[in-house]
C-alpha cells in the first residue's frame, strides 16, 4: 500500500499531467493518426494509444464517433456476450501489451552495506578500531599491534555483512510478497464460459465482472449493471464516490467498486492505462523504523552515551595519576611519558568498546525476518513489519464469524416452508422435498433464489457446474438446483429490471422482475427477522398467499429462533406482485414470504482449541458478527468464546449505551451480533482509547476497512476478502482460519522473548566489562 505522501505525490501528478495529456491525446485525434499495419493484420481495427486515450480523457465525443460500445467491441474483435476466444489471447498481449507496470528497480545489495555502515554504533566501533591500529603498531609494533584493532574490525564486517545480507533477503521477500499480493483474481468471460484469470493475465477485449469492494484491474468501459458507483480518491483525491452508467460509462484501473455490480470491456492494460502512467513519475516511499527497533535503538544511543562518559572518566582519571606521579613536573615531557597517555588513551577506547551493544541491530533483524520466514510458512502474508511486534503485544482480538471461526462452505441444511419446518439431507437429491413442497410454493421459491441473486450458474470447460458468488448465495443456488436444474432458463424467461444489491445496513437485497405472464414481481431475501418485519402475507399449505396472522408471526420468530439455537444462519425469502408502472421503485413492506431457511457453516476444526491457547495467554477473543444474536452465541459458545459469566448483545443496543455505560459494559462483552461496521469501529475505539487494549481486528469486507484502519493490528482475510479490506490491513490471513492468527501471535511473542533474552544477556555482560575495566584501570592504570 502506497503511503500518504506517495498517495499525494500521485494526486499532484495527476492534476500536473491531466492538461499535458488530455493536449496530446487531442492531437493525436485531430490527427486521424493512421492505425498501424501491425494491428491492421492482427485482426484490430483500432491503434492501442488511440483506445487508450478515449477512456483516458473521459472523451465520450470520440467513444461516439468510433460508433460507440459495440462498434469499439468489433474493432477490437470480441463479442460483448462470448468474451475473448482464449487462443487470442497471446495476440492480444503482443499488439495491447501486458497488465503489468513498470516496477521501480530493486536497491543493489551495496546499498544495504552503506546503509549499515551509517549505524552510530558501528561508526563508533570503526572509529574505535582505527585508532587501535595506529596505537597498536606506534607501541608494540607490527603485527602484535594489530591483533585488537583487526579484531574489532572484523567483528563490524561480520556484523555489517550479516545485517545487509538479511535486509536485502527480507526487501526481497517483500517484493515477491508484494506481488503476491496484487496479483489479485478477477472474474472474467471468455468463450462463453465465466472464469477466475490472475490480474496479470487480463488482456484488453476481456469482459470482467465487478462487483462490491472490487479493485477494477484495468482501464475500461462500462457494458452493464447495477447502481455501480466506483470510488476514485485514489486517483483524483475526491472521497465523493463517481455513479458509472451508459452516459459515464468510464472506468479507470486502480479505483475501488464502492456499491453495486456490473461488466466492463477492458480496453487499456498495463502502462497504458491511467495508473500506469502516473506510476512512471512517482516512486513509492521507504520502510518506517518499526517502534521495536527505536527503542533498541534508543538503547544502544543510551548505553554509547554511558561508556563515552566511563572513556572518559576513565582517561581523565589515568591521566591525574599519571600527572601527580610524574617527576619533573607537567613541563617536562619525554616520548615515554607521551606513550603513557596514548596507552590511557588505548584503554578508555577499549571501554568504550565494551560498552557499545554492536549485537542489538542484528538481533533485531534476524528475529524479524525469522519470525516473517515462519509466518508466511504459516499462511500470514505480513504486510508491514511492525505487525509482527505489536502482534505479540495484543491483549484482544475482535473477530469475525463466518469463514473465520467457521469453515465458510455453506449449505441448506433446514427449511420452513407452507407451515412446515424440513430437514435438508446434504447426501440425497431433492427429489423427497421438491414432493412434499406444494408446485405454486415450490415455483415461487425457484424464482425467489434464482431470481434475487448477484451470483451466476455456469458450466465449466469440463461439463461441471460452478457457481460464482457469495458463500451465502452458493448454499442457496445449490439448493435451489435440487428443485430446478436449468439456472439460465429461469434468468430468461423473466426479465430483471432493477436490482439492490445486499446492503450491511438494510441486510437485505432486493430484485424488481418482469414475469413472462405479465406483471411486476418485487423479490426481497435477507436478514429473517427484518424481512419477517416487511411481511404480511404467507405462503399457505396449498401454495396459495393468505394473510400472515400474529400468532403465525409468533410461531415463524419461534422457528427462527430455533434455527438460531442450531447455529444456523437463518434467511427469509419473500415476493410482492406489482401492478405494471413506470415507477421502478421497490417496496418495502407488504410482501408475501415464501420460506424460513437455515443455512449451516460448520466450525473449523481446532477453532476450539486455538480459543482456549489465546484465553490462556491472557488474549480475550470476542466475536463480533452480522448474524442474529441466537446463531452468534451457538457457535460462539461452541468455539469456547462465549463464558457463563460473558455477555452477548446485539449491535443496536450497544450503539444505544453512552461511554460510562460502554466501559463498564466491554470487560465482559464477548459477543456482539447484528453488528454494522460502525458498531465494531466504535467498539474498537472504546478498546484502544478507553480501556488502553492492544487490539487485533479481523476482517473481510470493505466496510471493514474502518475498523481494521482503527485496530493496532489488522487482519484481513486472504480468500473471502476484498481488496479494499487487504490494503488497510497489516496481515493477510491467508487461509482465512483463526488458528493462523494464534500463530501470528505466537510469533509475534517469540520474537519479543527473543530480543528480551538477548538484551538480558548483552546488557549483564557489557555492564559487568564495563565495570571491570572501569575499576581496574582506574586502580592499576592499566
Amino acid at each position: 500500500m502506497l503511503s500518504l505522501q506517495s498517495e499525494e505525490k500521485i494526486r499532484l501528478a495527476l492534476y500536473v499531467q491531466k492538461a499535458a495529456l488530455h493536449f496530446i491525446d487531442a492531437s493525436r485525434a485531430a490527427d486521424k493518426c493512421q492505425i498501424p499495419e501491425e494491428v491492421i493484420q492482427a485482426g484490430f481495427s483500432i491503434d492501442p494509444d488511440e483506445l487508450a486515450s478515449i477512456v483516458r480523457s473521459h472523451d465520450l465525443k470520440r467513444l461516439e464517433s468510433h460508433g460507440g460500445l459495440e462498434e469499439l467491441a468489433r474493432k477490437l474483435s470480441v463479442s460483448l456476450e462470448k468474451g475473448v476466444c482464449p487462443r487470442e489471447i497471446s495476440n492480444r498481449q503482443r499488439i495491447y501489451g501486458l497488465n503489468k507496470f513498470v516496477e521501480k528497480p530493486s536497491r543493489p545489495f551495496l546499498m544495504f552495506v552503506w546503509d549499515t555502515l551509517r549505524d552510530l554504533t558501528l561508526i563508533i566501533l570503526m572509529v574505535c578500531a582505527v585508532i587501535s591500529v595506529g596505537v597498536g603498531i606506534a607501541t608494540e609494533g607490527w603485527p602484535k599491534g594489530t591483533y585488537d584493532g583487526l579484531g574489532i574490525i572484523l567483528c563490524v564486517f561480520l556484523v555489517v555483512l550479516v545485517t545487509a545480507i538479511s535486509d536485502y533477503k527480507q526487501s526481497l521477500q517483500f517484493r515477491d510478497l508484494d506481488k503476491e499480493k496484487r496479483n489479485i483474481q478477477v472474474h472474467v468471460t471468455r468463450n462463453r464460459n465465466r472464469e477466475r484469470v490472475s490480474i496479470y493475465d487480463m488482456v484488453v477485449g476481456d469482459i470482467v465482472h465487478l462487483s462490491i469492494g472490487d479493485q477494477v484491474p484495468a482501464d475500461g468501459l462500462f457494458i452493464s449493471g447495477y447502481r455501480l458507483s466506483i470510488d476514485e480518491s485514489s486517483l483524483s483525491g475526491e472521497c465523493e464516490t463517481v455513479n458509472i452508467d451508459k452516459g459515464r460509462p468510464f472506468l479507470l484501473a486502480g479505483t475501488k467498486v464502492q456499491d453495486g455490480s456490473g461488466k466492463m470491456l477492458v480496453t487499456s492494460v498495463g502502462m497504458r492505462t491511467e495508473w500506469g502512467r502516473l506510476m512512471v513519475t512517482v516512486s513509492e516511499g521507504g520502510n518506517e523504523e518499526t517502534p521495536l527497533q527505536a527503542k533498541l535503538n534508543g538503547v544502544a544511543t543510551i548505553i554509547g552515551k554511558i561508556g563515552l562518559a566511563f572513556a572518559v572518566l576513565t582517561f581523565l582519571v589515568l591521566t591525574a595519576q599519571f600527572l601527580a606521579a610524574k617527576h619533573g613536573g607537567i613541563t617536562k615531557w619525554t616520548m615515554d611519558d607521551a606513550l603513557s597517555l596514548l596507552n590511557f588513551f588505548v584503554t578508555a577506547v577499549t571501554i568504550l568498546v565494551v560498552a557499545v551493544p554492536e549485537g542489538l541491530p542484528l538481533a533485531v533483524t534476524l528475529s524479524l525476518a525469522f519470525a516473517m520466514k515462519k509466518l508466511m510458512n504459516s499462511r500470514a502474508l505480513v504486510r508491514h513489519l511492525s505487525a509482527c511486534e505489536t502482534m505479540g503485544s495484543a491483549s484482544c482480538i475482535c473477530t469475525d464469524k463466518t469463514g473465520t471461526l467457521t469453515t465458510n462452505h455453506m449449505v441448506v441444511t433446514h427449511i420452513w416452508i407452507c407451515g412446515e419446518a424440513k430437514t435438508v439431507e446434504c447426501n440425497r437429491r431433492g427429489n423427497a422435498l421438491k414432493s412434499s413442497i406444494p408446485e405454486k410454493a415450490a415455483k415461487a421459491l425457484v424464482l425467489g433464489i434464482f431470481l434475487n441473486t448477484s451470483s451466476e450458474v455456469v458450466k465449466g470447460r469440463d461439463g461441471k457446474t460452478e457457481i460464482f458468488g457469495s458463500p451465502t448465495e452458493t448454499a442457496l443456488l445449490e439448493f435451489g438446483l435440487l428443485f430446478q436444474k436449468d439456472f439460465d432458463a429461469v434468468k430468461r424467461e423473466c426479465k430483471t429490471i432493477k436490482v439492490e444489491p445486499f446492503n450491511s445496513v438494510k441486510k437485505s437485497m432486493l430484485a424488481l422482475v418482469a414475469l413472462p405472464s405479465g406483471g411486476l414481481r418485487a423479490f426481497v431475501k435477507g436478514a429473517a427477522e427484518i424481512i419477517l418485519g416487511m411481511c404480511d402475507k404467507i405462503v399457505g399449505k396449498d401454495g396459495e398467499s393468505v394473510s400472515l396472522s400474529v400468532e403465525q408471526r409468533k410461531d415463524i420468530a419461534n422457528v427462527i429462533d430455533g434455527f438460531g439455537c442450531k447455529a444456523l444462519r437463518t434467511l427469509c425469502l419473500a415476493f410482492k406482485d406489482i401492478e405494471n408502472s413506470s415507477d421502478d421503485s421497490i417496496p418495502d413492506s407488504g410482501y408475501t414470504l415464501i420460506a424460513v431457511v437455515g443455512i449451516k457453516d460448520p466450525v473449523r476444526p481446532g477453532v476450539k482449541e486455538a480459543v482456549q491457547t489465546c484465553l490462556a495467554a491472557g488474549i480475550t477473543v470476542r466475536m463480533v458478527t452480522g448474524d442474529n444474536i441466537s446463531t452468534a452465541k451457538a457457535i460462539a459458545k461452541e468455539c469456547g468464546i462465549l463464558t457463563d459469566d460473558g455477555i452477548a448483545m446485539e449491535g443496536p443496543d450497544f450503539r444505544g449505551k453512552s461511554t460510562r455505560e460502554m466501559k463498564l459494559l466491554i470487560p465482559k462483552l464477548q459477543v456482539m451480533a447484528r453488528s454494522l461496521p460502525l458498531d465494531k469501529h466504535k467498539l474498537v475505539t472504546m478498546l484502544r482509547k478507553e480501556l488502553k487494549e492492544v487490539v487485533a481486528v479481523t476482517g473481510d469486507g470493505t466496510n471493514d476497512a474502518p475498523a481494521l484502519h482503527e485496530a493496532d493490528i489488522g487482519l484481513a482475510m486472504g480468500i473471502a476478502g476484498t481488496e479494499v479490506a487487504k490494503e488497510r490491513a497489516d496481515v493477510v490471513i491467508m487461509d482465512d482460519n483463526f488458528k493462523t492468527i494464534v500463530n501470528v501471535a505466537k510469533w509475534g511473542r517469540s520474537v519479543y522473548i527473543n530480543i528480551q533474552k538477548f538484551v538480558q544477556f548483552q546488557l549483564t555482560v557489557n555492564v559487568v566489562a564495563l565495570i571491570t575495566n572501569f575499576v581496574s584501570a582506574c586502580v592499576s592504570g592499566s
